[in-house]
């Protein structure tokens, strides 16, 4: 009886112990997923500068960020018709949303009254089982 309960006892324990790996490898994993996100996020914003974007058509947030895998446009179902860039170990799509004269907050560069452009920097990043979608908005003048 008493070898029962100790053999028990060590399952038990195991399946703990089984558990947590599992979680801290979750952990491990989303921690990474959303670094990679961000450092791709600041590889979109600084390719702004050089790049010259018509106004987007459709300016609502790409529907395709929980699903992209691989650059280019996204054609396997509603998309935004933008190209996503590799960069790193994720990818990430810009899309200008236009201008305007009575942005939230003017970039420290521009003068008062000016026209400012704002974009969207959309980054993904997937790593092990976690993907992060991460979004700014960047304007310029």
């Amino acid at each position: 009886m008493f070898l029962l309960l100790l053999s028990m006892l060590g399952v038990s324990s195991m399946q703990s112990a089984a558990l947590q790996e599992k979680m801290a490898s979750s952990l491990s994993f989303r921690n990474q997923s959303f670094q990679i996100a961000e450092a791709v996020l600041r590889a979109g914003e600084s390719a702004i500068l050089t790049a010259n974007l018509a106004p987007c058509t459709y300016c609502l947030p790409p529907p395709e960020a929980t699903k992209v895998v691989a650059s280019g446009t996204y054609n396997a179902g509603p998309s935004s018709g933008l190209p996503w860039i590799a960069s790193g170990s994720g990818f990430y799509l810009i899309q200008n949303l236009g201008e305007t004269k009575t942005p939230i907050v003017l970039p420290s560069v521009c003068s008062a009254g000016a026209t400012v452009t704002l974009y969207r920097v959309t980054s993904v990043s997937n790593k092990g089982t976690s993907r992060s979608v991460l979004e700014s908005v960047y304007g310029t003048c």
